[in-house]
């Protein structure tokens, strides 16, 4: 079954008729929509970033059947190459940050990655996507400061808060992962405006129908 994660990029978005169901997991509960596909909304009960549970929303999709993930994520632009409006398909990730693990009581070294056959069906459903990047996660819940995007735009190419644990978390449990990254700006200082949470959300806004066909491009071809 493909798994769709979706945040700020999808809070404005028409979204497939799918049953509310709560799961229960080792990790507590978390809410998945599911139908043909499963839906899980990574904000759910006005969840910010950085107090997601991720082990328990990762497991809820595995618990449902699980075997593929398409995560949308809104992010920040590390490079002047990559401006706003672009799609970015990222082929790795790291993080700043602890990130969440089912192995809590156990020294297992999971290979960390993105599925690069996955990531390739995603690419193949937009054409006009970038296929490759790294995407760096940052703690949140506070835009970066200008030295913290000077620095990590020597590792990576965009910036978000939830994509590297949630990346983690499905190679943790043999769930293939890619991500599509919808850059809604340049991250702190790169660009001229100031940045601002309500400039992330009117992007949101303002390409709803853009990410609605995308989100039906990728539940009808790869679903």
């Amino acid at each position: 079954m493909l798994g769709i994660i979706g945040g700020t990029s999808l809070l404005f978005a028409e979204l497939p008729d799918l049953k509310k169901t709560e799961i229960a997991t080792p990790y507590g509960s978390a809410e998945l929509y599911l139908g043909d596909i499963a839906l899980l909304l990574r904000h759910q009960y006005g969840m910010p970033p950085h107090r997601i549970n991720f082990p328990a929303c990762i497991s809820a999709l595995a618990i449902a059947g699980v075997d593929r993930v398409v995560a949308f994520g809104s992010v920040g632009s590390l490079k002047k190459s990559i401006g706003p409006n672009s799609i970015i398909i990222p082929d790795d990730y790291a993080t700043t940050t602890a990130v969440p693990t089912i192995h809590n009581h156990s020294q297992v070294h999971v290979m960390p990655g993105i599925d690069t056959d996955l990531s390739a069906e995603v690419s193949a459903c937009i054409p006009e996507s970038q296929n490759g990047g790294t995407y760096v996660q940052a703690g949140g819940p506070r835009i970066e400061t200008k030295a913290e995007v000077s620095a990590l735009s020597r590792i990576g190419d965009v910036v978000g808060m939830t994509v590297s644990s949630e990346a983690t978390l499905c190679n943790e449990l043999g769930i293939a992962f890619s991500a599509i990254c919808m850059v809604d700006n340049y991250a702190h200082g790169l660009g001229e405006d100031e940045l601002s949470y309500e400039q992330i959300l009117n992007f949101a806004r303002a390409n709803t129908k853009k990410t609605e066909m995308i989100l039906e491009r990728i539940i009808t071809r790869i679903g």
